[in-house]
């Protein structure tokens, strides 16, 4: 069984953790409320990159959650990786701890200057290169979903909590997939209609996609990059991976190999699939690899 460092509780981590997110939830929905004025938008938005575009609410979470680690757990033995301060900083990560701490402060940033509310704050904890504890915050839906390592839960501000739903037992067309809203392209929308899912949604913030698997409103996840092209990183997937994992659903590469993190680039590229049912998630991770071969929809070797 793997203990969290000395002088760690995982309870009392759970509560503290708990607080953080709350605080950082009433800065997003601050912000988010002034993104409603066209006037303030200018002054909340701290780059022209539509790409990848950073808001002050991003740098006002990723500062509030260091920052509160910091205080909280001083002489702690982990790091902190933060896509902010990955953006912002020459200096280079090392990540030489067995514990890391993996933040991704606002998930989803197109859909909150958007207004669609399908934006989340990622915090996971991992220990050697894998995710062990995990936070989804989705202040739009007073929705913070907990993993302990062992189990998931879902709680509202008020305290109040509800278990995950899983629907299982689907074969891959009858399931309902959620996908990406801002970051498609051709060849994900090509395998889609090779698959022909019973329905399809499309949703911002892997956070909220997953989620969204949790809560049993969808069943399945895919997200394909393309060789040469932007890659989802670590902070996009550790925290959501640990949600569902222990909720008992499953994410991998296409070869059902489980999602390495810690590497120099912190990409997650290829084609990665979340599905709600760890059992079956092989056989639906082999269905989706032979669609792709039997249709020449993706180059094979680049996840081989």
């Amino acid at each position: 069984m793997t203990e969290l460092p000395s002088g760690v509780d995982i309870n009392n981590l759970i509560d503290d953790i708990r607080i953080f997110s709350w605080e950082a939830a009433d800065i997003l929905l601050y912000y988010s409320k002034l993104l409603e004025n066209s006037n303030d938008k200018k002054n909340i938005l701290k780059n022209n990159n539509e790409d990848e575009p950073v808001t002050l609410a991003d740098l006002k979470v990723n500062e509030l959650i260091i920052k509160r680690l910091n205080e909280n757990y001083k002489n702690i033995n982990w790091d902190i990786l933060s896509e902010e301060n990955v953006k912002t900083s020459s200096k280079v990560f090392d990540g030489k701890n067995d514990w890391i701490w993996v933040l991704d402060p606002l998930d989803g940033t197109k859909d909150f200057i958007q207004g669609t509310g399908n934006y989340a704050m990622h915090l996971a904890l991992n220990f050697k290169h894998k995710p062990y504890v995990g936070f989804v915050l989705i202040p739009d839906k007073n929705q913070l979903w907990i993993s302990d390592g062992k189990k998931t839960w879902c709680e509202r501000r008020d305290g109040s909590k509800y278990e995950p739903i899983l629907l299982k037992n689907r074969n891959l067309h009858e399931m309902t997939l959620v996908t990406s809203k801002n970051h498609s392209n051709k060849i994900l929308k090509n395998l889609i209609q090779k698959i022909n899912f019973y329905q399809v949604k499309m949703m911002g913030s892997i956070g909220c996609k997953i989620a969204s698997i949790i809560r049993g409103e969808s069943d399945i996840y895919i997200s394909l990059s393309l060789p040469g092209k932007s890659s989802p990183k670590d902070w996009d997937f550790s925290a959501p991976e640990s949600i569902l994992r222990a909720a008992g659903g499953a994410i991998t590469n296409l070869d059902n190999q489980e999602l390495s993190y810690g590497k120099d680039s912190f990409e997650q590229g290829g084609i990665i699939v979340a599905t709600n049912d760890k059992k079956t998630h092989g056989i639906i991770c082999f269905e989706i690899k032979k669609i792709i071969e039997e249709n020449g929809i993706y180059p094979p070797l680049v996840f081989n």
